[in-house]
């Protein structure tokens, strides 16, 4: 007589698994406030990785030296600029205040002739422009001051949102620090987890998470660096004042995904209120093709970083950034890659069994 079999503890398996559970979502919560930094901390240091090694090597291996010079650059880039935008913004609030009463008070010179032969709209932009300028300039000083008033206050009013910003950017240098002195065993880590969850699969993946978040990086920064290049050169030609600025504002515009037409549109704008309407011209053209170039020059970069399919390093980018912000350009890709390659690996499974029942034929 056989020996009945154990079996399974059906209660005891789902206890289990519904402990694992909790304590996954109740780790998560507790983490919570530091995820976003976290995820930001470690896409930088994916991307900057090699950046690192490289002054580590110049600075005679020491890490920590290396570690000291990244975090300083991280905290150059991220955190004083901001504290130096805000600050500016708020000792001049009165200034501001005063510059749009004077610029109300100077009143608005007619339209110019030109503006009503524009197809479309030019007839009703330039009736509009007629009643701007026929407004008596106490009136439009009228008008012009709650505006400028309310944009103060407003932005006093979140000037609790700027801190928790700061805040935010603090930690996520904090974070980038930590993750720079302890790389190699943090990667370590997570490979071996992967494999632990995968085997040989798994590791490839978070090569391949790794690779993909480079490529980004790589496109983001490179396509920035070209667009605001333009942008600046265009400005200079048009004759732009303060076109230096203008191009350093249009770079960081660019790496948070907001593109140069937050600066050029209105720098067209004002050509043609000046009454230039050729290099107004010229300035909108070039205008549109520097727009327009981050949709194919970005994802050509990232496919050059990453040996992916282009749609899918494209859906990836635009998907992650509808998603999840500006974090989804790094984020999208990287979780297409990953699941691109586990789905492509487990759909060739089905042909290594006919191949090895080949090769036992053959032998």
């Amino acid at each position: 007589m056989t020996p009945l079999l154990p079996s399974r503890d059906l209660a005891r398996i789902t206890l289990a698994v519904l402990v694992i559970g909790l304590m996954i979502v109740a780790c998560l919560w507790i983490l919570q406030p530091f995820l976003g930094a976290t995820i930001w901390a470690t896409m930088i240091v994916v991307a900057t990785w090699p950046m690192m090694r490289g002054v580590q090597a110049r600075l005679g291996g020491q890490r920590w030296a290396a570690v000291a010079v990244m975090t300083l650059v991280m905290l150059l880039v991220l955190v004083v600029p901001i504290v130096l935008a805000v600050a500016t913004i708020v000792d001049h609030a009165d200034d501001m205040v005063a510059w749009a009463k004077a610029l109300a008070a100077a009143g608005i010179p007619s339209p110019p002739g030109w503006l009503e032969r524009v197809p479309f709209v030019g007839e009703r932009i330039a009736k509009e422009w007629q009643q701007l300028a026929a407004t008596p300039p106490a009136d439009l000083v009228a008008r012009a001051t709650p505006y400028a008033r309310q944009a103060v206050q407003w932005f006093a009013a979140q000037a609790g949102g700027f801190g928790l910003m700061l805040l935010q950017f603090l930690l996520i240098v904090l974070i980038t620090g930590i993750l720079y002195a302890t790389g190699e065993t943090a990667a370590r880590g997570v490979r071996r987890f992967a494999r632990r969850l995968a085997d040989e699969r798994g590791e490839n993946s978070v090569v391949l998470a790794g690779q993909a978040i480079r490529a980004v990086a790589l496109g983001v920064v490179v396509t920035a660096l070209a667009q605001s290049t333009l942008a600046g050169i265009g400005l200079a030609v048009a004759g732009i004042p303060y076109a230096a600025v203008l191009t350093a504002i249009i770079f960081i515009l660019c790496i948070a995904q907001l593109g140069p037409l937050l600066v050029l549109a209105p720098a067209v704008g004002w050509l043609y209120w000046t009454g230039d309407p050729v290099w107004g011209t010229v300035l909108l053209v070039w205008t549109v093709i520097v727009s327009s170039m981050d949709n194919f020059l970005r994802p050509i970069l990232i496919k050059r970083g990453a040996d992916l399919p282009l749609l899918l390093i494209f859906v990836g980018v635009i998907g992650g950034l509808i998603g999840f912000g500006v974090i989804g350009l790094f984020v999208g890709p990287t979780i297409l890659a990953v699941t691109y390659r586990l789905l492509e690996s487990w759909i060739a499974d089905i042909d290594r069994p006919r191949a090895e029942s080949v090769e036992q034929r053959n032998t």
